[in-house]
């Protein structure tokens, strides 16, 4: 899908001559004419097809916030706190969907000083992911506020130390979850399949290629697969440190139970991780791997959420 309606692209095509029509606009971006040349028909209607139930299930989303949240304020059922963060939680949604529609742009863009295959910004990969996940951190946080009750803890120095670094590693996931958009985008699991050394090296020698230096931060797939590794061995020593630490706290079922939950995701994570990698990155298993992610920094806010400090 080469352009963007929010109405009109509701309805796929229909006819032959309507699906002609829309692999005619393909055909006339980089995408077809260096990387998908000798596309059929049917092959382009597979990953309109893909594209398409995307964006639908985006509406989908929406409709699911809005539409809620303009009846139970209609009815006075919002608390003048709830009436702020469903207005930011709406906001964030339609946000979302302008910057995925700005991400998708990217990869339809002549760029002739570039010798790389067509492929959407990572910049603006990494930007719509971060919103989608910022997205779902605030409305998965809203909702276990609302829904768990709350532990009375006392606030003895090892609770508040324990909380810190909650907070801090439930951070550290999140970075990590952000940085495989730029593995992604820049197919940076290609580059390295083993594990634990990158080839024959700890260090790879194509690390700062680039120049500047900062670029290879965020450009060179040899450095973004390095970071991330670096996130995430980092992220799940933090996790087992965290798990033993909470172990020497008189804490309540519910929230040794979160702990020990973020402990084994972790590990399990970490070996999607690796056998991602070390099978070329399958797309099952990759997409398994984002998937594991996302259900490692829920459980991390989970853990968050059972230590949050009551409200005087």
């Amino acid at each position: 899908m080469v352009d963007w309606h929010l109405i009109k692209e509701m309805k796929p095509p229909t006819s032959q001559e309507e699906w002609e029509a829309e692999f005619q606009k393909y055909q006339q971006f980089p995408e077809f004419k260096i990387l998908n040349h000798d596309m059929t028909l049917a092959e382009f209607k597979f990953i309109w097809y893909m594209e398409y139930s995307h964006r639908m299930w985006g509406r989908l989303v929406g409709l699911a916030y809005i539409l809620p949240a303009a009846y139970f304020w209609r009815k006075g059922w919002l608390s003048h706190n709830m009436k702020g963060r469903v207005l930011a939680l709406c906001g964030l949604v339609c946000f979302q969907g302008l910057l995925g529609w700005y991400m998708v742009k990217s990869g339809l863009e002549e760029k002739p000083d570039s010798h790389d295959i067509p492929r959407v910004s990572q910049y603006r990969l990494a930007a719509h992911l971060g919103s989608a996940l910022v997205l779902y951190c605030a409305s998965l946080w809203t909702s276990l506020s609302l829904l768990l009750p709350q532990h009375k803890l006392p606030e003895t120095r090892q609770l508040l130390w324990l909380r810190r670094f909650a907070h801090g590693t439930t951070g550290l996931v999140f970075l990590t979850a952000l940085s495989g958009a730029f593995v992604a985008g820049l197919d940076a699991g290609l580059v390295y399949n083993s594990f634990p050394k990158m080839g024959e090296s700890w260090i790879p020698e194509d690390l700062f290629t680039f120049s500047p230096i900062l670029r290879n931060v965020f450009e060179n797939p040899t450095m973004v697969q390095f970071d991330h590794r670096i996130l995430g061995i980092t992220s799940v020593t933090a996790i087992t440190a965290l798990y033993f630490l909470s172990r020497r706290i008189p804490l309540p079922r519910r929230t040794k139970m979160a702990a020990a939950t973020l402990l084994a995701l972790a590990y399990t994570q970490v070996g999607l991780g690796i056998s991602t990698l070390l099978m070329y990155v399958p797309t099952p298993l990759a997409a398994t791997h984002q998937s594991g992610s996302l259900a490692l920094l829920s459980v991390a806010l989970w853990l968050m959420n059972e230590l949050r400090r009551i409200p005087k």
